[in-house]
Formats: C-alpha cells, sequence, structure tokens
C-alpha cells in the first residue's frame, strides 16, 4: 500500500493499521503451574482525532485519526502487553480524549499529561486517579523554560509529590543543561527519541556526550524510539548510540516506544517496522525482553 507524502486520509490509516493487524498471541512464562503473560510495553504513543479542539500557536496538526481502537490493534499484532498515551503537543493541556482513553482501556494503559504550570493539587491528583503518572514538556520550538520561577517550582514540587516523571522532548544541547536543573527540583527525568543529538553529529555530539553522563544519576531514562526523528540515517545512528546509552544508562533505564503513528512520517513508519528494528538494535533476547520490561515500575503496571 502506498501512502501519499501528504498524510493519510482516514481510510487509507484505518486500512493501513487494519492490514497490519495479524495476531500472534502474548508471550507467556511459566511459574510452576501458573502462566503469567510476559511484560512488553510500548512508552510512547499518541491517539488523537480530527474532532478535538486543537491548540492556539500549534506547529503541526494532522489531517486523519488515530483512534484508541486502532492503536490496540497494533499492540495486539506486535504481542505488546502494555503501552503509554502520551498527550500530543497540537492538543495543548486539554487532556480530556487521553483521559476518556485510558478509562476505556481498563488499566492497559497510562498516560503522560500536558499541563498548565498552574495545575492545581486536585487537577493532579485526578489526573492520577485516571492513570496519568507524568506530565510532558515538548519544547521543540519553544523558549526554554526558568525551573527557578515560582510557578515552576510549585509545579515541579507536585510532579514530586506525586511521584511522577518529566518527560522532556528537545534537542541534546539544551537537554544537557536542563535536565539536571530537573533533577534538582527531586522529579525523575524521561529524555525522548535518543535525547535528539545533532543528526550530523550523531553520537560524536558533544551534547550527547554530556548526557550519557546523566545516567550517573539513577533517575534519568531515555526513551530508544522514532530513530527517523534523527536524521535520514536515523538507524544507523541508533545502533552506534545503543551500546553507549547501555553502558550508562543500563537496559532497566532504556524504554522502548513505538511513536505511533509517527506523526509527520506516517508515509515511511509503521508500527511493525519499529518493532522489528527493535529485534535489530537489541540482538540478545533477554536483554530485549529486560528493556519490554523496564519500564513497569516507572508507569506504574
Amino acid at each position: 500500500m502506498r501512502v501519499s507524502e501528504r498524510g493519510l486520509t482516514r481510510r487509507r490509516f484505518c486500512a493501513a493499521g487494519a492490514a497490519l493487524v495479524s495476531l500472534v498471541g502474548s508471550g507467556t512464562r511459566v511459574l510452576g503451574e501458573v502462566k503469567t503473560p510476559q511484560l512488553a510495553i510500548d512508552t510512547h504513543a499518541h491517539v488523537f482525532h480530527r474532532g478535538l479542539k486543537l491548540a492556539a500557536g500549534r506547529r503541526y496538526a494532522p489531517d486523519y485519526d488515530a483512534p484508541l481502537e486502532l492503536y490496540l490493534q497494533q499492540l495486539d499484532a506486535n504481542s505488546m502487553t502494555n503501552g503509554v498515551l502520551v498527550q500530543p503537543s497540537f492538543l495543548g493541556t486539554d487532556n480530556s480524549y487521553l483521559l476518556e482513553c485510558l478509562k476505556q482501556a481498563q488499566g492497559r494503559l497510562r498516560g503522560i499529561a500536558v499541563v498548565d504550570s498552574s495545575v492545581s493539587s486536585q487537577e493532579i491528583i485526578a489526573l492520577e486517579k485516571a492513570g496519568v503518572v507524568g506530565i510532558r514538556l515538548n519544547l521543540v520550538g519553544q523558549p526554554l523554560p526558568d525551573f527557578s520561577a515560582s510557578e515552576w517550582k510549585a509545579l515541579l514540587a507536585l510532579v514530586k509529590s506525586a511521584n511522577w516523571q518529566v518527560e522532556v522532548q528537545r534537542n541534546a544541547s539544551d537537554l544537557a543543561s536542563l535536565t539536571p536543573k530537573l533533577l534538582d527540583a527531586g522529579v525523575n527525568v524521561v529524555l525522548d527519541h535518543y535525547a535528539l543529538p545533532d543528526p550530523k553529529l550523531g553520537v560524536d555530539d558533544p551534547a550527547f556526550q554530556d548526557v550519557l553522563k546523566l545516567g550517573a544519576s539513577g533517575r534519568v531514562w531515555v526513551k530508544i524510539s522514532a530513530p527517523y526523528r534523527n536524521g535520514p540515517q536515523g538507524q544507523a545512528f541508533a545502533k552506534q548510540a545503543y551500546p553507549l546509552l547501555r553502558a550508562s544508562f543500563g537496559p532497566d533505564r532504556l524504554l522502548w516506544g513505538s511513536d505511533w503513528p509517527h506523526t509527520q512520517f506516517e508515509a515511511s513508519e509503521s508500527y511493525g517496522k519499529n518493532r522489528r528494528f527493535l529485534n535489530e538494535l537489541v540482538t540478545d533476547e533477554r536483554e530485549r525482553a529486560d528493556v519490554l520490561i523496564a519500564p513497569r515500575a516507572l508507569f506504574r503496571f
């Protein structure tokens, strides 16, 4: 099936998803006479539809639907037991669809919300009860926040009290200076998409080398997700980056994510393609299983 680079229509997107679905069953392991499912967690995906209100000042909005039902099909088709829904930046702080999807999934999914810095403790509690376990700061193309400002101190204190994570998407050159400030606030930090070093430099980017040093904190996780967001040679970069990340952070703090539905890369990417790439990236089967189960505590599965 060929898809126009201009984006997927709803019909084409749903058809593409249906074509992927060939249920292979979830893996199991035997403990005595009891069979229990081997957890395999996708830590980064988005759901949305075109009827949702879009955030002002958004940089991008898709022209197709990526509903919960289709995402759950991707999990089933690829033997993934659980997933994490990350609030898309183009929906801003209206997390209502995210919460609706978490409720429908009945515990199979967790959420990462986007909130105003003025969010109240009552709102944090309500989000937590719904299955949210952290906040996202998508800072691509945005001014860098001043974490020393009173509103940020208050927000990070709420995040810390909830034992949530702060998930950050930003280029590595800024992450190297931003992350220590978040750690000083006492929160756990998750860095998106291999920490996004300069695509021209890859693992030789001095900022990426600085990110590797953050592994010593024991409170930073890195998502080995969306290699295509690291330039046209993204897979080659990922294969160079993984052993370095593994040495610095350990496989228990590397988080695989599908990045479904691969916004702005829909024409070239699919869930199955990205899941198969994980097998190439982490060739040892036991280590790969460790990576897929590692998010269990952080995301409270």
